[in-house]
């Protein structure tokens, strides 16, 4: 579409030849009106189709501008057409090929999606969601969100003291299989494995997805929305209209802890829990098999709170910087990122649970030696335990073959490279919780309605958290009671993040802790399965480098940042643009969805009193040869893995009454074995 406008543009330019500049003929000696059009015309060919550059410049840029337009627009209907076109042909489906083998619906599928994943649709709003009663405004259709951005803004948010619906708005998640089978058209989340359900006989009378507020805190998903009651009921009457067969449960990502954190419920009395008893989950669940599970927690989650950041965000500002801080317009993107996610309880779920133990300290990390460089891994495959042994007797940090192991991970949060490096000896620590949460000093004080709680804050606290340099697990969660107050007290009354030392501790029956796999048992229910599957072989992010933000005396601003130009990839080393990198899915590193499959739930123990049979399956990400592959077949990605044809067909001989025996037991690619073997945990 871009060469004919350039081509009308140079026709033109031969029609009309350069005219000196020539003044108007006076309108009084225009005796007639038809003469007067054809002088009026000839004026204006004269005066603007001269082939003078100066005259010429307005043309030139507005067919410029048609013709890259267009072009842009028919790439990214290509880009758009690739992503609709990512599963095989019907017949070569996992599902096509299985029903030739015989597979048939026998256990009832019940579907949890993750955050973020679930479409969100507004049933009461303020004066300017005008129009947009039962419409999605999460999920869907995206034009809504760009004509009235502050305004979707505003109704995406909770209440920041309660974390429910703020006065006179209503948002209530989408009801059925299509809540969450596309994020927007064409971009697919449960559609591709739905789809092959389908393919093997399964329908609505034996197929399930489970719809609840994923902004919501778990427990508060049951208070509003009564969402954890609908899905018990549910489970029960999809086991009893299918000759009771048990169901198979599959969640994704977030929907794995909200799971976790039903299996408690339902067995929990009343008012507090759903009073199924003990017995609940044996009688009614055959296999859970989660989807790139968060058991754990992400160390995005932390980036996420503490500067509305991510590896892509803080690669972004490297390249364009200034661009998403921008005060145009009111655009300042990141604050109105963290305004609004700082009000969903659920991303406190998110964070790493287990502390130092599980995610290291100052000097320790279950992944210490992970190779970066991917064409190095061949030459580093002897044991974890000898190259971490290596490393620490050396006191320089020495890996084999010469490589060098500067990597802290249990630093989740470090200010500047070198306090990521150093020696913990050589970092000197400052107590920056006895310090006072003033108001903002003057060139701040007048800031409009605070957004992100860092406004609540002077300029000495900042700095004072800047010269703490370094914070693990263990200290983040007080780093963020200081910088976040009204978010954590929230999160305090729903979540917590530790290692219970005594499970049969009465305090443990709260429901703040039934989403935690290390503060929680497993139901007695031998016969259950339970199923890691997830992708590897991605840089997925570990820990971060920051700075001050150079805006930092600007009012409604974000103070921290991720340093885009901290970098130790030239020497194979793990930091790329601020952030640390191990083995993932892209969003979650191996410990986190690996490590209770491999370990923590492995045979009986404390978690797991009744012997329920874990196994880890990953799926070694491959990248599409090209985009016209789309999101590609065997994508580990976290989100693309959903189209994975190795992981459909796996869960789709569960559904059809399969043992995890029967599927080869685990099958590893990463070190999760290793990895889960220096994790200390009593079990």
């Amino acid at each position: 579409m871009g060469p004919p406008f350039l081509r009308l543009r140079k026709l033109y330019a031969v029609v009309y030849p350069k005219i000196k500049d020539e003044a108007p003929p006076p309108i009084s000696e225009i005796h007639h009106h038809h003469h007067h059009q054809q002088q009026q015309q000839q004026y204006w060919l004269k005066t603007n189709h001269n082939t003078d550059p100066n005259g010429w410049r307005c043309v030139d840029r507005c067919c410029w501008m048609i013709g890259y337009t267009c072009t842009v627009w028919w790439v990214v209907l290509l880009l758009y057409s690739s992503l609709l076109h990512t599963d095989v042909a019907p017949d070569q489906s996992p599902g096509s090929r299985l029903r030739r083998e015989g597979l048939r619906p026998l256990h009832p599928v019940v579907m949890v999606p993750g955050i973020a994943n679930g479409g969100l649709e507004l049933w009461e709003g303020r004066p300017c969601s005008e129009g947009l009663f039962r419409k999605r405004i999460w999920g869907g259709n995206l034009v809504e969100i760009f004509k009235r951005l502050r305004c979707w803004l505003e109704h995406m948010s909770l209440d920041n003291e309660t974390g429910l619906d703020p006065e006179g708005i209503r948002v209530r998640a989408v009801p059925g299989l299509v809540a969450a089978d596309y994020f927007t058209p064409g971009y697919f989340v449960w559609a591709v494995l739905i789809k092959n359900l389908a393919r093997i006989g399964y329908e609505g009378k034996n197929m399930h997805m489970t719809a609840y507020d994923w902004r919501l805190s778990f427990q508060n998903t049951e208070v509003r929305d009564q969402s954890l009651t609908r899905l018990k009921s549910k489970i029960e009457l999809l086991v009893r209209s299918n000759g009771n067969k048990k169901v198979v449960v599959v969640p994704h990502s977030m929907g794995v802890l909200y799971f976790l954190h039903f299996l408690k419920w339902v067995e929990a009395p009343p008012p507090m829990g759903g009073g199924g008893g003990s017995q609940w989950c044996a009688k009614h669940i055959k296999a859970i098999t989660n989807i790139s599970p968060t058991f754990l927690g992400v160390p995005k989650a932390v980036s996420g709170i503490f500067s509305a950041e991510a590896k892509d965000i803080a690669f972004a500002r490297a390249m364009a910087p200034g661009i998403l801080d921008s005060g145009i317009l009111g655009l300042r993107a990141l604050e109105h990122i963290m305004r609004v996610s700082r009000t969903w309880d659920s991303i406190i779920s998110l964070l790493p649970k287990g502390g130092e133990t599980i995610w290291g300290n100052l000097d320790w990390s279950p992944e210490q030696g992970y190779p970066c460089d991917p064409t190095k891994k061949r030459f580093l495959k002897s044991s974890l335990t000898d190259r971490v042994g290596l490393a620490n007797s050396s006191g320089h940090g020495k890996l084999g073959l010469g490589a060098e192991e500067n990597v802290h991970y249990g630093r989740i949060i470090s200010f500047g490279k070198m306090a990521s490096e150093l020696r913990s000896s050589k970092l000197s620590m400052i107590n920056y919780k006895d310090l006072p949460l003033h108001k903002l000093t003057q060139g701040r004080s007048d800031s409009e309605q605070v957004w992100t709680e860092y406004n609540e804050m002077n300029f000495d606290s900042i700095k004072t958290i800047v010269a703490n340099k370094v914070y693990t697990t263990k200290t983040i969660l007080d780093l963020f009671r200081f910088v976040a107050p009204k978010l954590m007290r929230r999160a305090d009354a729903h979540f917590s993040h530790g290692i219970a030392d005594d499970l049969d501790d009465p305090k443990y029956s709260h429901y703040k802790y039934w989403s935690n796999p290390l503060e929680t048992k497993l139901p007695d229910a031998p016969e259950m399965e339970i199923h890691c599957l997830y992708g590897v072989g991605i840089p997925t992010e570990r820990s971060y480098v920051y700075k001050l933000s150079p805006s930092l005396g600007r009012c409604k601003t974000i103070p921290f940042r991720i340093d885009g130009s901290a970098d130790g990839s030239t020497n194979g080393g793990c930091l790329k643009g601020g952030v640390y990198t191990v083995d993932g899915d892209q969003s979650v590193p191996v410990l986190s969805a690996g490590f209770m499959c491999a370990k923590g739930w492995r045979g009986r123990n404390r978690f797991n009193p009744s012997g329920v049979s874990t196994y880890a399956r990953e799926y070694l990400h491959k990248a599409p040869a090209s985009v016209l592959e789309g999101r590609g077949m065997e994508s580990g990605a976290h989100v693309d893995i959903m189209g994975n044809v190795g992981l459909i067909e796996d869960v789709l001989r569960v559904t059809a009454g399969a043992s995890g025996i029967d599927l080869g037991g685990d099958r590893i690619h990463s070190d999760v074995m290793k990895i889960s073997e220096q994790v200390k945990l009593r079990l």
